[in-house]
């Protein structure tokens, strides 16, 4: 499987600005530019885009390690934050609320690392992931 996505930058990086299409369309010349990114201009950034890759994908993975030990979630709810500090991405933040029911504590931690681990987006970055998770 590939996916793919766009970006189009016009200008110097300070002053310039983009637009990120996704094969998908869902962004479909969605704007960015470095007050998006660094400031609080309108429109997206590489950042924002990465928290919401990492917390579908966990959200989803954690999903499957629990249906493989017989638990169907009812909710799964998770914010991803993403540090960004002197050029480098420092922290991947997950924040989980959970609503499983008839799971152990015991075995709902084990698969929220299950899927902190291994989540296939957890597998790409190159920095710290914590979980902060609660169960309902």
């Amino acid at each position: 499987m590939v996916r793919n996505a766009t970006a189009v930058w016009n200008g110097p990086g300070k002053t310039g600005n983009g637009h990120l299409t996704t094969q998908s369309t869902t962004l479909d010349k969605t704007q960015y530019s470095y007050l998006s990114r660094f400031e609080q201009g309108v429109g997206t950034n590489p950042e924002e885009l990465i928290a919401a890759a990492h917390a579908g994908c966990f959200t989803m993975k954690l999903s499957f390690v629990l249906g493989a030990l017989g638990f169907t979630p009812e909710t799964l709810t998770t914010k991803c934050e993403i540090t960004l500090g002197d050029g480098v991405i420092t922290l991947s933040h997950l924040i989980l609320e959970a609503k499983v029911p008839g799971i152990s504590k015991e075995q709902f931690d084990a698969a929220v690392k299950d899927a902190e681990v291994n989540c296939p987006i957890s597998k790409s970055l190159n920095t710290t992931i914590t979980t902060s998770a609660t169960l309902l």
